[in-house]
């Protein structure tokens, strides 16, 4: 039987010594009926602003949302995707929610490096989520990320 080594550096995004200050990474999604109903499955919030066309009618937000951090979520994504990437490991984050979501808006989640603290191998980014011009949520991370071997 031959054994074989599997080489786990392919499934691994940056390494600490690969970033930069003001490094950036977004994607992108537009939000979906379904996303806001798998949203509300997978998370329990059934608040009826995100569900109930004619409750979310009355509200200030004049129609149905999407929850707040299906938004955040996508922040989540970008650093498990793109910038730091797989293998990241994520600590904390403040979110300050600032606009709505609609269906049918397209988010754009932008991650930036703001900070390298060398001796714990984190990184403090400022994170954004915007619909058009509009900043919808923003906030700050902290990441831990793998060092080279």
């Amino acid at each position: 039987m031959t054994q074989t080594t599997r080489d786990f550096s392919e499934l691994y995004g940056y390494r600490f010594e690969d970033l930069k200050p003001e490094m950036s990474a977004s994607l992108s999604k537009t939000v979906s009926e379904a996303d806001i109903l798998l949203f509300a499955g997978v998370s329990g919030d059934t608040n009826p602003v995100h569900l109930d066309a004619e409750f979310a009618a009355s509200t200030m937000f004049g129609g149905r949302i999407a929850h707040g951090m299906l938004s955040a979520a996508l922040i989540s994504a970008v650093f498990g995707t793109r910038l730091p990437g797989p293998g990241c490991i994520y600590l904390s984050q403040t979110l300050k929610f600032k606009a709505p979501v609609k269906i049918g808006d397209t988010v754009v989640a932008r991650v930036t490096v703001k900070e390298l603290k060398t001796e714990k191998r984190r990184a403090v980014f400022s994170t954004v989520c915007t619909v058009r011009d509009t900043v919808v949520l923003d906030g700050e991370a902290e990441i831990m990320i793998p060092a080279r071997s």
